[in-house]
């Protein structure tokens, strides 16, 4: 199994980066976490120039709320590279923030990559790396590196198995013996179902949300819709418990206006997004070898990501398969630890 796509044999990388569709985290050795924002820098344009603004949680605090002149530009789509631009200002923006004060001229770094990426999209981020002053580059499948940092013991002779749910990529992998035997994966994660979730207020309730909107919705109905239809359990007996409120702007009358619904009216919303992740947990399942999923029977589906908490993702595969879904604990995180746990070895 290749762990690494990597420049160079020489080891041990002073950064990791988890460059994420939605959220970015660094990684310094023996430093643990020190930076963690928002994927997004804005810019302003100025004679038919674009010129840096800001970027992380200032500029991701103006999205959807800035005016003519300035625009907020992601610089990954589906956990890949797609706004080359955006993504050397990013990341050097990240250098100066996070290595500025350590001196280390060209940092070498480990940098977390979908497991499907092609090698055109793996060059562009060897290339973004390079560009925002980075030396020496490892990238590491995202699947492996969570796998590690959720604790999975995966150099053992049993099959694991993990759900990576990250913002632009949703990644399903089998582990055994140190190595990867099948990994599958789903362009589409946490951003997409906020994409979806705009989609249905505008087209059932005429009614306009932004990003920003769209993804605190997500989080507040995220733990409170069951596969059993109409029940919103977890969130308390008393009915108005059982409703989220959504402010934006009336379509009709083009005013702000609030709207008070109930959970479940986004149990099929939900259930659509997630449909293709259950589709791709049974086609792994239905693809390894018999001993390898023999061994799954008697342990739990690892879910890792900032989508894991969905507890309607574990109800859909629990039932589709019969095998139960554990998330860890602090899910988001996982692809960072792990990060970080293969910079010291």
């Amino acid at each position: 199994m290749f762990r690494f796509f990597s420049t160079s044999r020489q080891i041990g990388p002073d950064i990791a980066i988890d460059f994420g569709t939605a959220n970015t985290r660094v990684v310094l050795r023996n430093g643990g976490i020190v930076f963690e924002q928002p994927t997004a820098s804005c810019f302003s344009s100025k004679g038919g120039r674009e010129l840096f603004v800001s970027a992380g949680s200032d500029a991701f605090a103006m999205l959807d709320r800035v005016s003519d002149g300035l625009h907020i530009r992601r610089p990954l789509a589906r956990g890949v590279v797609q706004d080359l631009g955006a993504a050397s200002v990013y990341l050097q923006y990240v250098v100066k923030t996070v290595m500025g004060r350590l001196r280390l001229g060209r940092p070498s770094a480990m940098v977390g990559i979908p497991a499907d990426a092609t090698k055109a999209e793996a060059s562009a981020l060897r290339t973004v790396l390079s560009d925002a002053g980075f030396g020496r580059i490892s990238l590491v499948k995202e699947t492996y590196a969570a796998a590690v940092g959720a604790g999975l013991d995966i150099s053992a002779a049993r099959a694991s198995m993990i759900i990576e749910c990250g913002a632009g990529t949703t990644e399903i992998a089998v582990f055994s013996i140190d190595g990867e035997c099948l990994i599958r994966s789903v362009r589409g994660g946490g951003q997409s179902l906020d994409e979806a979730l705009i989609e249905h207020m505008r087209a059932r309730h005429h009614f306009l949300i932004g990003l920003r909107t769209a993804e605190r919705l997500k989080h507040a109905i995220s733990r409170q819709i069951s596969l059993r239809e109409g029940d919103s359990s977890g969130i308390g007996a008393d009915p108005s418990n059982h409703m989220v409120e959504i402010k934006g702007r009336d379509l009709r009358t083009g005013l702000p206006a609030t709207r008070l619904l109930p959970a479940s009216e986004f149990q099929l919303v939900f259930k659509k997004h997630l449909v293709p992740i259950v589709e791709a947990t049974r086609g792994v399942l239905a693809t390894i070898k018999p001993d390898l999923a023999a061994d799954l029977l008697s342990g739990s589906i690892i879910a890792t990501g900032g989508c894991a908490s969905i507890s309607l993702l574990s109800e859909m595969i629990t039932s589709d398969t019969g095998l139960p879904i554990e998330a860890v604990n602090d899910e988001a995180l996982c692809v960072s630890r792990g990060l970080e746990t293969l910079m010291a070895g």
